[in-house]
């Protein structure tokens, strides 16, 4: 009977650390048609596509032509779909903001890891700097939400790249001042800065968006998409898609290792001998 129920103890304790390790999606509303949403002013400077809305609420300035936007003939500037795209987006913000965080990465650098689906803190800023890839682990709904105390800035020519199933429609970073992609950043999953969003020459958002809630978005030459459809996946260390994601630090989900830990104690203590 007790090595039944160490053994029930360590499976348990595994279950319930895992039922508390997935990220929960975060819903856009009305914000998730736009690709560029900004509260005051989107500036533009070279050739920009945007396949999505763009829009601008309460401010009303676009400026900065030429600026193509695919999948949307008319730019929304104060009309009543930006104001509830933004009321929308303060609600998704402040629920990105209040999930329970997983993994503390305060510090760290996001360039060279490799991360499983879960919920990533930085108390102050973050830096990318080189290549960050996510491992979806198979699940093509895996959930990646950085949580970002004040500024976000990727060095130039970084890349965030999904792998094993994972897509960066169900990627966000919630970033409690600004966010500034450094020239040709190569980033994937939504920005939901508080203050302004600022893409340097040629950086691209691919399956994602630049949604900042009270000030500037610019663009310089630059893609932003939502299109999930074209976000490359790829096998982890391995062939079979455009993006390899070799070569980094794997960080396993916490709540997943402190699970594992518990299970493993619960089969220590049913194979501790008799007295």
């Amino acid at each position: 009977m007790k090595k039944l129920f160490a053994f029930g103890f360590g499976i348990v304790g595994f279950a319930v650390a895992n039922a508390h390790a997935a990220a929960v999606f975060v819903d856009l509303g009305t914000a998730g048609p736009f690709a560029v949403l900004a509260g005051s002013t989107v500036t533009n400077t070279g050739l920009t596509t945007i396949n999505g809305r763009l829009g601008v609420a309460p401010g009303s300035m676009i400026t900065g032509r030429p600026l193509e936007v695919v999948a949307e003939d008319t730019s929304r500037a104060s009309d009543a779909a930006a104001s509830q795209a933004q009321s929308d987006l303060a609600t998704a913000y402040d629920f990105a903001a209040g999930e329970t965080s997983n993994f503390n990465l305060t510090g760290t650098d996001l360039g060279g890891l490799t991360l499983t689906p879960g919920v990533y803190t930085f108390a102050s800023s973050a830096q990318l700097t080189g290549k960050l890839t996510l491992d979806g682990q198979g699940d093509p709904n895996a959930v990646f939400l950085f949580q970002i105390g004040s500024t976000l800035t990727t060095a130039g020519s970084s890349s965030v790249v999904s792998a094993n199933g994972g897509t960066g429609g169900s990627v966000f970073f919630q970033v409690g001042s600004s966010a500034t992609l450094g020239a040709n950043t190569a980033f994937e999953g939504s920005i939901l800065a508080l203050t302004s969003i600022t893409l340097n020459a040629g950086s691209t958002i691919g399956c994602g968006r630049a949604l900042a809630r009270n000030g500037v978005v610019t663009l310089n030459t630059s893609t932003v998409s939502i299109d999930t459809a074209s976000c490359e996946t790829a096998t982890v260390n391995g062939a079979g898609g455009t993006n390899s994601g070799g070569g980094g630090t794997a960080v396993p989900e916490p709540a997943s290792l402190a699970g594992l830990t518990i299970g493993l104690f619960g089969l220590g203590l049913a194979r501790r001998p008799k007295k």
